[in-house]
């Protein structure tokens, strides 16, 4: 190969073109010049994705099953600073390196294995991306609704369980998202920066609007929890905490894998710490107060509890409000959804075929997969939402972020070849392009969770043993995959 990688402060860059049928423009490594990204935008990126719509309600589903507020957000707010730490971890080699997550995979899974948990991290990407694109079009859809009632009394149609019009709102709200992927990953951090701001301000002005017309938050932040002495679930709150702390954790499992997708551009190690530092946990924690807060003044100020604030914004009947509420939450929704479930899908599919899927390409196949999974069915149950999609892909991801931490920070000490992690000749090759000691790592990880799983989606009739273990889905698939692939590789090399 006709590059040499040189080191400034701790940076490195591959100075000349690397040739290889497994590199392209999008996952070649970040050139310094490049690399731009202080801690204020490390921070704005986290602030962008963590204030969204599916954040506001994250609270509903704890509080509905019996936690107080408190004990709701608090919930949250740990979830998140547990997820930082292997979010902080995995992002160092994307600083260091400048490389994006499929091609930090292959030190670990090999080259060509690198394939398997990046399209197993894109396929949960795409379910997010649906689930986004649906909030999105949801929300034309209510305030369209404001205008015409009649669209909402139109009958669902069979199979799908929506109407026309939902459909029609939807798929405009997607067709929009494509068409952020068409013009470029460069879009993204615009976008980004225009909703930091935004969304925080019309949080705070919602809970300021929500506290003066409802004299107080009310009932909600006054309610007990269920869990306390003398109530319905007295003496049962550690049983539903641990697996509501692991969906939390899932929550941004995701991007606690490809976070390098997205580091690759800071400009060193402090701003990518810092930045994250600041950005996650503080704003998951702040915005879901705000959803439980305006919620619990809703039961005041309209004799109902609204979780949703997409419908709560139709209650707001001035054209005016109702269009600023609109675009707000269409660029939050939008934002959001590019940024945390386009670029590593993208990325992820490239990596299939350099040489002939690219950035575009691999957004438009995200997109695709993100209407098949009919994500409206996905939302459509608080309690499923937790226990079986945050909880269930859990398992699946901390067993992946196991095999990576493992193999960067213990087995390779934070010292990677980047032109071998291009080569079909160098040490990442291992066997045929595939590394087995990952491989068995990631199965060891993933088959104590499976009973659990099959037993909670009723697939399979399991021991309590096993449902208890899937609660701690996330932390059961890291721990075992991490020492696995510690000792399988110890072994391997020494036998070597």
């Amino acid at each position: 190969m006709a590059a040499e990688v040189r080191e400034e402060a701790g940076i490195y860059e591959v100075v000349g073109k690397i040739e290889s049928r497994y590199s392209n423009h999008d996952l070649a490594p970040t050139k310094l010049a490049d690399r731009k990204w202080a801690t204020k935008d490390i921070a704005a990126l986290w602030i962008s994705m963590s204030a969204c719509v599916p954040t506001y309600m994250l609270a509903s589903s704890l509080i509905s099953e019996g936690m107080s507020w408190w004990q709701a957000v608090a919930t949250i707010f740990l979830g998140n600073v547990i997820v930082l730490l292997p979010m902080v971890l995995n992002a160092h080699a994307g600083t260091k390196y400048g490389i994006p997550f499929p091609v930090y995979c292959r030190s670990s899974f090999g080259v060509l294995g690198a394939n398997v948990p990046a399209v197993l991290r894109a396929l949960v990407a795409c379910g997010w991306f649906g689930i986004q694109a649906w909030i999105g079009g949801w929300a034309i859809y209510k305030v369209t609704g404001v205008f015409f009632p009649a669209i909402e009394k139109l009958a669902p149609l069979p199979i799908l369980g929506i109407n026309v019009p939902q459909i029609v709102c939807f798929l405009l709200f997607w067709g929009l998202n494509m068409y952020v992927i068409y013009k470029g990953i460069d879009s993204i951090r615009v976008l980004l920066n225009i909703k930091a701001p935004l969304l925080i301000a019309l949080g705070l002005l919602l809970l300021l609007w929500a506290y003066n017309r409802a004299g107080g938050f009310g009932p909600m932040l006054s309610k007990p929890s269920a869990f306390a002495a003398g109530q319905p679930k007295e003496g049962q709150f550690a049983k539903f905490f641990f697996p509501a702390l692991t969906g939390m954790v899932g929550f941004w499992a995701t991007l606690s894998l490809n976070i390098p997708d997205f580091t690759r551009y800071a400009k060193s190690q402090r701003d990518q710490v810092v930045g994250q530092a600041i950005g996650l946990p503080a704003t998951m924690g702040l915005y879901s107060f705000i959803g439980v807060a305006v919620t619990s003044a809703t039961v005041i100020i309209f004799g109902e509890s609204i979780w949703d604030p997409v419908v709560l914004v139709t209650r707001f009947k001035h054209p005016a409000v109702l269009v600023f509420a609109l675009l707000a939450l269409g660029i939050a929704t939008l934002a959001t959804n590019i940024a945390a479930n386009v670029v590593s899908p993208a990325n992820d599919f490239a990596n299939l075929a350099p040489t002939k899927i690219d950035f575009r390409k691999g957004g438009y196949i995200t997109g695709v997969i993100g209407i098949l999974i009919m994500p409206w069915k996905l939302v459509a149950d608080p309690s499923g939402y937790i226990f079986t999609w945050l909880v269930g892909y859990s398992a699946l991801l901390g067993s992946i972020g196991g095999v990576l931490i493992a193999d960067y920070f213990v087995i390779r000490k934070q010292t990677l070849d980047v032109p071998e992690l291009y080569s079909d000749t160098g040490r990442y090759w291992f066997r045929g392009g595939f590394n087995p000691v990952a491989f068995v790592a990631l199965i060891a990880g993933i088959l104590p969770n499976l009973p659990g799983f099959l037993g909670v989606v009723k697939w399979a009739r399991v021991s309590p043993f096993w449902t208890q273990l899937y609660s701690y889905a996330w932390f059961v698939g890291f721990g075992i995959s991490f020492v696995v692939y510690w000792l399988g590789m110890r072994l391997t090399r020494s036998s070597s």
